[in-house]
């Protein structure tokens, strides 16, 4: 896949948008069904009774009780929406190199933290495009259009962003949680996956984000020393001029400032960062 060409990722994550306000519009048609049943009744009983006038028992209960198991489930889903994004996603590694550069530029609040978390946001949107597409075509709207179950979706969903945490892993943190999972199970070392097929949710997650936490700092330290050269030339020029009560980070601010704006910082670093993924990878 190609991770550089733009593609209409915007009318997908719309489509989105428009499943969850649904959602969420029928939730609270279901919720105001419910306080107006008899409180002593159970909740699902409750829920199926204020959309139909089927006896109890019956198929079509029975099928309405199952579609409202699924609501709550999609519901749920959504819930956990956020902290997916940022565990399965490049979501961690953009936000924390956007917080230590503005550190290193002695800068407290500009950037803020909103415009910090949008800009990795949407650069995140550009990255997992491709992702988002995969598990949209043929996962989602299959699922949308009654061509598939719930069970044969789930897999179909999960597939991308599984292929994309394997491509962007390191081999020697998946065998470190593959190996904490083999010895907690009381079975032998086990060897290093050959293909994404190999390595299960529990060992992935995990080792996904830690390879992730090391590469944000590792970029991280690259960003920060030069500009700690530059506090240690103003601070150096002020001890020698004998002003030594003036504070260095006073002076070396504008420096530090008109520096990153003259190498173009925002894109070299904008754009060595989503190149620094890797596009997923076969299964196979």
């Amino acid at each position: 896949m190609n991770y550089g060409a733009p593609k209409n990722w915007v009318g997908i994550l719309l489509k989105i948008l428009g499943v969850f306000v649904l959602s969420v519009a029928i939730s609270l048609a279901l919720t105001t069904s419910l306080f107006a049943q008899d409180s002593g009744a159970s909740l699902l009983e409750s829920l199926s009774g204020a959309l139909s006038n089927a006896p109890t028992g019956s198929d079509e209960r029975a099928t309405l009780s199952g579609n409202i198991i699924r609501l709550v489930a999609l519901m749920t889903v959504l819930s956990i929406a956020p902290g997916l994004l940022v565990v399965m996603t490049s979501f961690t590694r953009f936000i924390i190199v956007f917080s230590i550069l503005r550190s290193a530029l002695g800068l407290n609040q500009t950037p803020p933290n909103i415009v910090l978390s949008s800009m990795a946001l949407f650069m995140t949107f550009f990255v997992m495009q491709p992702v988002f597409e995969d598990a949209w075509t043929d996962g989602v709207e299959p699922l949308l259009s009654n061509s598939i179950t719930e069970t044969q979706a789930f897999p179909r969903i999960a597939e991308p962003f599984k292929l994309f945490m394997y491509a962007n892993t390191r081999d020697q943190d998946i065998e470190l949680f593959r190996n904490i999972a083999a010895e907690s199970g009381g079975t032998a070392t086990l060897e290093n996956p050959q293909s994404v097929d190999d390595v299960g949710w529990r060992e992935l997650v995990p080792a996904f984000m830690i390879s992730e936490l090391r590469r944000a700092f590792y970029i991280g330290f690259l960003i920060y020393l030069p500009f700690v050269a530059i506090d240690l030339i103003v601070a150096s020029v002020l001890m020698a001029a004998g002003m030594m009560m003036m504070p260095p980070v006073l002076i070396s601010l504008p420096f530090k400032i008109i520096f990153f704006v003259l190498i173009d910082g925002w894109y070299m670093l904008a754009g060595s960062l989503m190149e620094s993924y890797l596009p997923a990878v076969g299964g196979g």
